[in-house]
């Protein structure tokens, strides 16, 4: 499949999107291994779901019967967790790894769930128009997309007529936190989109491991809630609910945030303070 190409005038990401790639390549075995994804419980207990769909739950509602697909699925423990609440999945991620790590806990597991290797971008061109009446995206997501209004088209273009989407994600608000700073909130990244990635370097993961890495360069970009919004809407979907929540499942703010019984992590003073993440959903009109 060729690339997509660039438009005149537009930021040419294609780099920034492959070192994101080998660097996700390159975790999966770490993620596989780690405590922080239980794939061993998905193994040993049939009604096992993962911390995060068991926190989307109570919005979520029920999904059995519904046509769903998991954009930037990663391994697959969401993706898995929604069929084992009667969804016929279809998990989507730009890593071959990935996706081969979430076929076969799909495969040990009996999950009614199948996974394509595919850009977000590329989606609509792999899985076809019109064919889902659940599009989810969970945490963590968003953020290594370059243009909202992207995605918003493929999640507009993949959804049935009346189909909904179904994204959790960390706040923009919290993206735009210092993370290095343990004494005091400050806002030191950008909240709205921009062009230019924000850079990082880093050995490490977000789970622990003995692992090293050699693929150690990230991009990553934020999106303003308002800009989110008014894509799906520019793109034909109906706002059906947005709520923000004092709580987030990792370790966003080290030395700010304390641990939760359910996998979440908050602010340990003040949670009220900052909007650590939001959950979105939407009909196709």
């Amino acid at each position: 499949m060729s690339p997509e190409p660039v438009r005149p005038g537009e930021q040419d990401h294609r780099p920034f999107l492959e070192a994101n790639r080998a660097n996700w390549d390159e975790r999966v075995a770490a993620h596989v291994a780690s405590p922080t994804y239980e794939v061993q419980r998905f193994l040993e207990e049939p009604a096992f779901l993962s911390a995060v769909v068991r926190f989307d739950r109570p919005l979520l509602g029920d999904v059995r019967g519904l046509t769903g697909v998991h954009l930037q699925c990663h391994i697959g423990t969401d993706t898995v967790s929604l069929a084992r609440l009667g969804a016929r999945m279809t998990g989507v991620d730009f890593s071959g790894p990935a996706v081969e790590a979430a076929r076969r806990l799909a495969a040990a597991t009996g999950a009614d769930a199948v996974f394509e290797q595919a850009e977000v971008a590329r989606a609509v061109d792999v899985l076809g128009e019109g064919r889902f009446d659940l599009v989810y995206t969970g945490i963590g997501a968003l953020c290594w997309l370059p243009r909202i209004d992207e995605w918003a088209a493929v999640v507009a273009a993949l959804l049935a007529p009346g189909g909904r989407l179904f994204v959790r994600d960390a706040h923009p608000m919290l993206w735009a936190m210092d993370d290095e700073r343990s004494d005091l909130l400050v806002a030191r990244y950008p909240y709205f989109e921009h062009a230019e990635p924000l850079v990082y370097e880093s050995s490490a993961t977000y789970v622990e491991t003995d692992r090293v890495f050699s693929h150690t360069t990230t991009a990553v970009w934020n999106h303003g809630l308002g800009e989110t919004v008014s894509a799906l809407v520019a793109h034909g979907l109906r706002i059906t609910g947005l709520v923000e929540h004092d709580s987030v499942p990792w370790d966003a703010l080290p030395g700010q945030m304390e641990r939760l019984g359910n996998g979440e992590w908050r602010l340990r003073e003040e949670p009220s303070r900052l909007a650590h993440s939001f959950t979105l959903q939407a009909v196709r009109r």
